[in-house]
């Protein structure tokens, strides 16, 4: 955030190095350090830390300038030596792990890495002007000061009872400011509380000292700014205590987010101030520190910048910062990935400045292999190395020599329009419809990447509808690995807008989810935010789980009763059958029976009769064999039956 301070694990950081400013430090979204040469405009070097996806950059620190022994040099006359020239060497960045790695540009590697101090992530990391110390604070509520010499810590004490989201060091090197819920200043030799300001309502993102006068005099003053905060309060440090309301405010269009200035070495010099603000604006302040001031006081000039379309669209500013010459401002705009670098000089008589610059959205990270330091892990032969590639690229950015250059402009290899891209896409829905044959030209899953990218950057809902109608899973799978890291979130976003939209779209941005679960996870969870920006999926989900139970129940009812309308059609349908007897029997007299049943016997062969008979006495005497009582019974039975009758005869 300042020129020489850090920043908060919210954003991303980006400082420019003391007094000559020759560098620009800043960590991309990949998580890697890389450090631009302000002068050539280049890549000057490029970290990657061995955790930088799980444990990423939160703040960057300037040390202070020291003269570096670069190789064997030889022996400088005595006119010479009184003109070494110090450069800045050493960065200090904090980590959400909670270590602090100490990083060497003149080395161009790891100078050293101190951890074991922090339990939770650092916030912010400041330098002492003059011994070889550095502070740290974190969201565990303590303040450790690191001695660099031996690597490990010095001191440690609680600071707050919140996180630790700001420090900054006294220009004489006896004071520290700490910013947690409230603003308090330590005397570093005792690590007491000296005084205690009432600060802000949210976390105070930024300190800074703007003069180097004694406390005592009453001339030490400090400024503050804090999150969702559009005003930049400045606080005087009294000799008689009575200092816990700010004397100075600056106003702002947006909560600040870098902040360099120029200290005040007496009344009659003005501080001048250049801030950043979150909507990408400067603002330029100039203003005589002397006592209370009770209006805010507005800036000397604000500056934007945009392109050169016909619709021109703002170009974020990343950092600004002063130079000695009042009139020129040195910016850094554009992507964090590629930023550039420019010495503007700007008439302060005017309120407000736009400039136009044409910035290439295309990144081509070009590299001056003989002036660049970067430094590529050693890696062993079974191991595999990840790098996140640009977007349309499958392996990372290579340097190509001039003759490889001058082939390619021969050969006539047009980049396609998005137009043609959509155009090409419908060629091959159709192809696939009619059946055509394989040569039909189809999209690789690295244009969909791009398309993808493009349609979420531009917001085109037609770009995005036709990548996320495919339904191949392969295709889905490629397309989410080839994704920038910027673009994850805005995906995410995407998809759970479409998942609160009708079921059929929703079972499409299923797959997608899943694969951008099963690819970025390990980036989704370094982001601190990520609870607020996954909770309105999380809570859509969850309802919907809800709603699944009774759902279910439901289904199973309706399916019962469409069982039984069914069942009751089959059985209505069974009813309606011909009712037309097949055979009618008419009952009349007992004579017309044996009659008709005489007439109605078919005419058969005597032989079959005699042969039915013959069987018939075979049974009754096979019958009579095995049951020689039952037919004594019957006898008896037969004789009882005769003695009745003789009886009603002889009556």
């Amino acid at each position: 955030m300042a020129a020489d301070g850090g920043s908060t694990s919210l954003q991303l950081p980006c400082v420019f190095s003391p007094k000559s400013r020759q560098y620009l430090a800043l960590c991309a979204q990949d998580g890697r350090l890389r450090i631009w040469n302000t002068d050539s405009k280049t890549l000057h070097q490029e970290y990657v830390p061995s955790a930088h996806l799980s444990a990423t950059c939160s703040c960057i620190s300037w040390g202070p300038c020291r003269t570096v022994k670069e190789g064997p040099q030889r022996k400088k006359r005595k006119s010479e030596v009184g003109q070494v020239e110090e450069k800045a060497d050493l960065l200090a960045m904090g980590t959400a792990a909670g270590s602090v790695l100490i990083y060497s540009t003149a080395k161009g590697a790891l100078h050293c890495t101190l951890d074991g101090g922090h339990s939770g992530g650092v916030n912010c990391v400041q330098w002492h002007p003059e011994d070889s110390l550095l502070y740290s604070g974190s969201d565990d509520t303590n303040i450790i000061e690191w001695d660099l010499q031996t690597g490990k810590t010095r001191s440690k004490w609680k600071a707050d009872r919140a996180a630790v989201t700001s420090l900054c060091v006294s220009p004489d090197g006896k004071l520290l400011l700490s910013a947690g819920q409230t603003i308090k200043m330590w005397d570093l030799d005792t690590k007491e509380i000296y005084r205690k300001f009432t600060g802000h309502s949210t976390a105070v993102t930024t300190l800074r000292f703007a003069t180097t006068r004694p406390p005592d005099s009453n001339g030490l003053y400090f400024l503050s700014g804090a999150a969702h905060d559009r005003l930049l309060s400045v606080w005087q440090v009294r000799e008689d205590g009575k200092d816990k309301n700010s004397v100075v405010s600056f106003t702002l269009t947006d909560e600040p987010r870098y902040i360099d200035l120029v200290t005040s070495n007496s009344k009659e010099e003005a501080v001048r101030l250049a801030v950043v603000c979150k909507d990408g604006q400067l603002h330029l302040f100039e203003h005589f520190l002397n006592g209370p001031c009770k209006k805010p006081l507005s800036p000397l000039c604000s500056v934007q910048m945009s392109d050169t379309k016909d619709s021109p669209v703002p170009i974020p500013l990343l950092a600004g910062a002063l130079t000695a010459d009042t009139r020129t401002v040195l910016l850094a705009y554009g992507n964090h990935l590629q930023p550039v670098m420019e010495k503007v000089e700007i008439n302060t008589a005017e309120r407000h400045v736009c400039l136009t610059r044409d910035v290439q959205t295309s990144l081509s990270l070009s590299m001056e292999t003989a002036v660049s330091k970067v430094k590529t892990p050693i890696v062993n032969a079974k191991s595999k190395v990840l790098v996140p590639g640009l977007p349309g690229h499958q392996a990372p950015v290579k340097g190509t020599s001039e003759g490889s250059e001058k082939r390619k402009k021969d050969v006539d290899t047009k980049e396609m329009s998005i137009a043609e891209r959509l155009g090409e896409i419908d060629l091959s829905t159709v192809s696939s419809e009619k059946g055509a044959p394989k040569g039909t030209p189809s999209l690789q899953t690295d244009n969909f990447a791009v398309l993808l990218v493009q349609g979420l950057e531009s917001n085109d809902a037609s770009i995005l509808n036709k990548v996320f109608q495919t339904r191949k899973e392969m295709v889905i799978k490629k397309t989410v690995a080839r994704l920038p890291l910027p673009a994850v979130l805005p995906l995410v976003q995407e998809i759970t807008k479409r998942l609160q939209g009708h079921p059929f779209t929703a079972v499409l941005m299923v797959r997608w989810l899943k694969a951008v679960l099963m690819h970025h996870t390990s980036y989704l969870a370094s982001l601190p935010d990520l609870v607020t920006q996954l909770g309105v999926l999380y809570h859509m989900i969850e309802s919907r789980v809800k709603m699944f139970h009774k759902l279910t129940k439901l289904h199973g009812k309706l399916y019962l009763l469409m069982t039984k309308v069914v069942t009751n059609d089959s059985s209505n349908t069974v009813t309606d059958v011909d009712h037309a007897a097949k055979l009618v029997y008419e009952d009349e007299s007992s004579d017309e029976d044996e009659a008709s049943g005489d007439e109605g016997l078919p005419d058969e062969d005597s032989d079959n009769w005699d042969e039915e008979e013959v069987m018939e006495e075979d049974k009754e005497e096979q019958a009579d064999e095995e049951d020689p009582d039952n037919r004594t019974d019957s006898k008896a039975n037969g004789e009882e039956d005769m003695e009745h009758e003789n009886e009603s005869e002889e009556e």
